[in-house]
């Protein structure tokens, strides 16, 4: 693996997934692989998991790791040409190639601003990272994309499935901000390459990026979608269509333990409690977040590994 910014990056999504559990069981076992390597993380935006389940990963398998928040301190040019006569002081070129001498792997995660879907999906950001960068680069959440999380919910859900092909509903939730499409966006993608029974419900008004559905079935009756599920995976998501707009605050869509019935609970967290989610669901045993916040460590660790046998 010489990057990993989309889950097309893996090459064999089974045998990805079979090797982080092995690694779970034994997370030190390749710690001499990074060793005198070193992980520099980038953040444009604040992170929780992201960062400590990328930062304990990289130190399992022995890398050094250097973090950077960046957020508005840093104010970085991406145009080719621009007289750089404003507020920009460091153009991406230079920026990348700094960089790629301190850091053997650059791990960056910068968000969408929801204003212009055309620059959004242009992943301008982490393209010019992949343009000007000479070291591997790895997503840790993209405008579009949440490559890392997808991976541990298919992890979360190799561990936990009792059947041979489970039924997996991604279910949208109201959320009082408008939120982007990465992390539905990437769920969908992996589980449309597992052996699944998968579809999406989701009220009118907010359908994905059809180039990303693609003929994944869709529900607009939440409580239909959701019947004899093994796995719900639930997520709010602004609208594709009206670009980053919320046009459905409906309250009905929280997850419920009626409309869960007797499925496992999945979210990538953070989440809002008695308006995403009710508590009776959180903090009971078919509430699974926790355990997959776990694996977004064995995720981060395969992903790296696999980078590091590369290079």
């Amino acid at each position: 693996m010489k990057k990993y910014t989309n889950i097309n990056d893996i090459k064999n999504v089974t045998e990805i997934i079979k090797e982080a559990l092995e690694l779970k069981k034994n997370p030190f076992q390749y710690e001499e692989l990074g060793k005198h390597k070193t992980l520099v993380m980038l953040f444009f935006n604040s992170s929780l998991r992201t960062r400590l389940s990328t930062e304990k990963a990289a130190k399992n398998l022995g890398m050094e790791v250097m973090v950077l928040n960046v957020n508005d301190a840093w104010n970085l040019e991406y145009e080719d040409g621009t007289v750089m006569s404003l507020d920009t002081a460091e153009h991406i070129k230079e920026a990348c190639q700094v960089l790629s001498q301190y850091a053997d792997i650059i791990a960056v995660r910068a968000f969408p601003d929801l204003k212009n879907k055309e620059k959004d999906e242009s992943e301008f950001m982490l393209n010019s990272f992949l343009k000007h960068a000479t070291v591997p680069v790895l997503s840790m959440e993209s405008a579009t994309a949440h490559p890392l999380q997808a991976l541990a919910d298919a992890i979360t859900i190799e561990e936990l499935k009792n059947k041979k092909k489970p039924k997996v509903v991604l279910s949208w939730a109201p959320h009082p901000k408008a939120l982007p499409q990465a992390v539905p966006n990437s769920f969908v993608t992996m589980m449309q390459k597992l052996d699944i029974n998968f579809s999406i419900t989701h009220p009118k008004g907010y359908n994905l990026n059809p180039e990303i559905t693609k003929n994944t079935r869709i529900n607009h009756n939440q409580e239909e979608a959701l019947k004899d599920a093994d796995f719900v995976y639930v997520k709010n998501w602004s609208s594709y269509e009206k670009y980053g707009k919320i046009l459905s605050e409906d309250t009905n869509w929280m997850m419920t333990k009626e409309k869960l019935g007797h499925a496992k609970f999945m979210h990538c967290l953070p989440v809002r409690r008695n308006f995403v989610v009710e508590d009776a669901v959180l903090d009971s045993n078919q509430s699974v977040v926790i355990q997959e916040a776990r694996n977004r460590t064995y995720s981060a660790q395969v992903v790296l590994k696999k980078i590091l046998e590369n290079l």
